[in-house]
Order: C-alpha cells, then structure tokens, then sequence
C-alpha cells in the first residue's frame, strides 16, 4: 500500500467515526458554512488551522500560502479575501505566522532560490524597515523569531490597506484583524498586533468611497 492509499483508508475511517457518534455531522456541513474567522496561514505542513485552534470543519475559512503573506497583486488572496468578508461576513481575519517559518529563514540569506525569490522580497521589505532593530539581535534564531512576528504585523498593516477591508470598516464596522504567531514547539498561539474600524490609518492610504 502506497502513502497516497493510506491517506484514502485514513479519510474512510475518520469519516465512519465521526457519523459514529453524530450521525448528521456531514448533513449540516453540507448546504452551508457560517465562519466566524478568516485564517491566513503559513503552508508548513505543522500548523493546519483547525488542528491548532480546536475548531471544527465550517468554523474557519482559510487561505495558506508560504510565510502566510498578504500581496497586494496576489488575486488568490484578494479573492479568497473578499468572498470572506463581504460574502461569509467573517467578524476576524487572522493572520497566523509560526516560529521556525523556513520562508522567513531563506529572506534572511542572500541565497537565490528561484521563482520564490520574488515572493520572499516581501519579507525582505520588512526587514528592510526594521533593521536597525534586526541587525543588534545577535542570536540568528532569536532574529528570525522577531522578524516572524514583525511580518506578521506588516501583513494587518496590509489587510487595514485593501479597499475590501476599509469598505467592512464603513459599512458594518468589521471584521477585527488579528495577529498571532504559533510555537511549534509547544502548539500554543499568542496574539502580536490587532486593527480594527476605530485604528488611525495614514490618510495616504485612505480610500473614499463614493455614495451609491
């Protein structure tokens, strides 16, 4: 049996345990899903959304990419984003970063690793804007570490910066951005930063949204 056939005999098994002791489990997941959260997530394969918040299938809707980023020209995030907020009308959108990140390692080096090096110019331009602050940390982990929750930060900058975002904020004075980093060590979670529609927000990036 090949690990692709595991991964089926696994997903039959779970299925029949969790119709074992609820036998409408997938009846009331199948018409509809009424999330309160919005995760934006890291892709490591250690940190699965609802694993680590003990939620259950329909609570979070989640979008993951490597170094959970938030790119403006990133249609995929944008998409996922909106349907998010003005469609499930999520109260929270979290971005959810985690010590260890190896995306956040490899933007630390000057080592090109291809096609990902335009993605991790992004925390690079984080970097860039802490500096000082990066350069005195001497311990490479503890630098990584603090460049891991300063992406994290400048990604709700990023979300507080769409037009998606800031229309909630008039129209229904939602969702709440939050910020939080995971300890793979230890699979606790630990908020870095918050915004929500009463946060300043430099007039430069401002949108005015016209009457209907």
């Amino acid at each position: 049996m090949n690990s692709a056939q595991k991964l089926l005999l696994q997903n039959k098994a779970w299925a029949q345990e969790r119709v074992r002791y609820d036998k409408d489990y997938f009846l009331r997941h199948s018409t509809v899903q009424t999330p309160e959260f919005l995760w934006i997530g890291c892709s490591d394969s250690r940190v699965p959304a609802n694993e680590v918040t003990g939620t259950e299938p329909g609570e979070i809707f989640v979008h993951r990419n490597v170094a959970n980023l938030v790119v403006h020209t990133d249609l995929n995030l944008l998409s996922v984003l909106q349907y998010a907020v003005d469609v499930l009308k999520v109260k929270h959108v979290i971005v959810c970063g985690h010590y260890g990140c190896g995306g956040v390692r490899a933007s630390m080096t000057n080592k090109s690793y291809g096609l990902i090096n335009k993605w991790l110019t992004n925390i690079r331009d984080t970097y860039r804007m802490h500096r000082t602050e990066l350069d005195a940390i001497g311990d490479m982990d503890k630098r990584a570490d603090r460049l891991t929750e300063l992406s994290v930060c400048e990604q709700i900058m990023n979300l507080a910066k769409t037009a998606i975002i800031q229309e909630a904020w008039k129209r229904r004075q939602g969702p709440v951005l939050l910020g939080w980093v995971y300890h793979i060590e230890n699979g606790h979670l630990d908020e870095l930063c918050k915004m929500d529609h009463t946060t300043d927000l430099d007039p430069i990036y401002r949108y005015r949204f016209d009457p209907e």
